[in-house]
């Protein structure tokens, strides 16, 4: 059953097209991811598609009977209203019902209540409200008389989640739905859109929700879509084959070009005189050949300041804000190399812990102690800063017109926005008319301008585009210094960091060792074997129970305590099976440390003071040698 479909729909800024001939079709139980770069109209094109936008060109039409949802990527509420008002202000008759219902139970009006009660029952909403009640509460809107001018903007971002899911319309059109969601929140989202019987349109750069939930991708690219039934590595598979195809066509047309180029010079200047058809094809050839591909390689190198031996010790830091304790007495020493994930609940304290990192906040008690090589680069959440009127290129010239690379080499301020993917026409453009994403990689182009050796990155994948993230990645991954990131999207996570702080209960803070996958596998471990554990003490109580005669009876007449059964062998934690993996790189670096020494002092070339420190490195060595042994034989027996 077709529920959508847009005929040759384009859309102009101007005398700019942004896109043009458009056609897509969406049938019941299609889940379609939109994506493409940043700025090159994904969310114009889903505003169009959700009847927001007028089409420029073509027409879109929707099913008679199917109801359309639209989750805008920065929803705007009036300030004044709660948020009870704004979630079940749609059409939806069980909504109006529900939302009576609820008013009614705060008011304590028994007679309102009553008529709800019926209106419900009439209804038949319960489940709708039951349902109502578990996307709120998932979503971390317990509150909902809080006025909308009171939240954040990732608050207002979930109220619009809320009301969109819970109204439950037959199509679904969201943009960026994971944004300012935690990770719990995307797992939960993420697993409610995968078993709902919905018809999906969304714009997303999390490729693990992606690969999840949906079933179709979509590409815009150049103003043109394209289509792959499949998942993201096959959608990389197939792009990559298309891309190199249209690459050889327009090598293929520049080469045409030159000689049909030459023929029309040696030709007579009145058109009347050329083969009409040749000079029609002519122009087709040129502008072919005239097509530019960006291979969308961002050169993200940048030369990074030296860090020395001391870098950032954390105290005991602890932070309250009145009676709630945000972070509890967290003890921490950085290390040259550490890739740290940052992982908790909205409001848990994250950007809380990162402000007194960076000395922007104090805390409470004790003291964070930063090293004199400290270069903090810090990307937060908060929107670009510039003034009005001011263009991309002069806003990036503010910091400096030539920029040193990792290399050694230096480049322009209008160089390195190309590399950026701002092109020349772009570099000109107003601030404020680039899309979100093309605001925050302009942020994050500026910050690794300044150099850092301590990197920082409070969300840094909202609204950037899944090219940008790769090559992101890519740089992250060579950073010499410190990298601090706080993110909920788990694939950047796991490709980046070697341990987490995961934010727990009452400001507690654990250092967990691993990415987060294996976070979420530790937790999934303990969970099941703590069932276990409650379940064979349930079942050992009732046999208590059963046998409890029999036990005394024997108990009697033996002297010797009965034999124990035999105990299981205990298994490795997970945080000893790393450390048993951790191990054995360990001992084989000491052991070449040691070899190293031992080469020295055999050789009888240093002098009587290099004699004395070898020999005493040699015993400092063969000491932690053994001690890591011991422990690896341990462990390994458990194994």
């Amino acid at each position: 059953m077709n529920y959508l479909s847009a005929e040759n729909i384009a859309k102009s800024y101007g005398d700019k097209w942004l896109f043009k001939n458009i056609t897509i079709g969406l049938s019941r139980g299609d889940k379609v991811a939109l994506i493409g770069a940043n700025g090159t109209g994904k969310t114009t094109l889903m505003t169009i598609l959700a009847g927001i936008t007028p089409t420029d060109e073509g027409e879109v039409s929707v099913r008679k009977d199917i109801r359309v949802g639209y989750l805008d990527q920065a929803p705007d509420f009036a300030p004044e209203l709660p948020m009870v008002e704004v979630i079940f202000s749609g059409n939806n008759p069980v909504a109006q019902a529900v939302k009576e219902y609820e008013q009614a139970l705060l008011l304590n009006d028994d007679k309102r209540l009553m008529n709800a009660v019926e209106r419900v029952d009439s209804l038949q909403g319960w489940d709708f409200e039951a349902r109502a009640k578990e996307i709120l509460g998932k979503l971390g809107l317990q509150d909902v008389e809080r006025t909308i001018g009171t939240l954040s903007g990732g608050q207002k971002k979930r109220v619009a989640l809320a009301k969109v899911l819970i109204e439950s319309p037959d199509l679904l059109i969201l943009d960026e739905p994971t944004n300012h969601l935690d990770l719990g929140m995307v797992e939960w989202l993420e697993g409610y859109l995968d078993t709902q019987n919905t018809t999906l349109l969304l714009v997303t750069h999390d490729r693990y929700f992606l690969d999840k939930v949906c079933n179709v991708i979509v590409e815009l690219d150049n103003g043109t879509l394209y289509t792959y039934r499949g998942n993201y590595a096959y959608f990389l598979e197939k792009k990559a084959e298309r891309e190199a195809i249209e690459a050889s066509e327009i090598d293929k047309a520049r080469n045409l070009y030159r000689k049909e180029l030459d023929w029309i010079r040696r030709q007579p200047k009145a058109r009347g005189t050329k083969a009409k058809y040749r000079v029609d094809a002519f122009e087709d050839t040129k502008e072919k050949a005239h097509q530019r591909k960006y291979d969308d390689q961002i050169e993200l190198s940048v030369k990074s300041a030296r860090l020395g031996s001391k870098i950032v010790e954390l105290q005991s830091v602890g932070k309250r804000y009145e009676e709630r304790q945000i972070v509890h007495n967290f003890l921490y020493t950085f290390k040259k190399g550490d890739r740290i994930g940052i992982v908790g609940r909205n409001g848990a304290g994250k950007s809380t812990l990162l402000n007194m990192i960076t000395g922007e906040l104090r805390p409470d008690n004790g003291q964070v102690v930063c090293g004199d090589t400290v270069q903090f680069g810090y990307y937060k959440q908060t929107d670009l800063e510039y003034k009005d009127g001011q263009r991309v290129v002069d806003w990036v010239k503010d910091v400096a017109e030539v920029i040193r690379l990792g290399t050694g080499q230096t480049v322009t301020a209008t160089q390195y926005l190309n590399a950026f993917l701002f092109p020349p026409n772009k570099q000109g453009t107003l601030i404020e008319k680039l899309s979100g994403g093309e605001k925050r990689r302009l942020q994050l182009l500026r910050i690794l301008m300044a150099e850092p050796n301590f990197l920082i990155l409070d969300e840094p994948t909202n609204d950037l585009d899944i090219t940008t993230l790769n090559i992101l990645e890519e740089f992250l991954m060579n950073f010499p210094g410190c990298l601090v990131i706080v993110s909920h999207d788990r694939y950047f996570l796991d490709r980046l960091v070697d341990h987490l702080f995961v934010f727990e209960d009452n400001g507690h803070i654990r250092d967990f060792p691993g990415n987060y996958t294996d976070y979420r596998n530790f937790v999934a471990e303990n969970k099941e074997n703590g069932e276990r554990s409650k379940e064979q003490g349930e079942r050992r109580t009732e046999q208590g129970k059963s046998s409890e005669n029999t036990a005394q009876f024997s108990a009697v007449r033996r002297s010797d305590p009965p034999p124990l059964p035999n105990a299981p062998k205990r298994k490795l934690t997970f945080k000893e099976q790393k450390e048993l993996e951790a191990l054995e790189g360990e001992i084989a670096a000491l052991e070449t440390q040691k070899s190293v020494f031992i080469e020295k002092l055999n050789g009888g070339s240093g002098s009587h003071e290099d004699l004395t420190t070898w020999a005493t490195q040699i015993e400092t060595l063969t000491a932690a040698l053994e001690e890591k042994e011991m422990r690896w034989l341990e462990l390994s027996e458990l194994g």
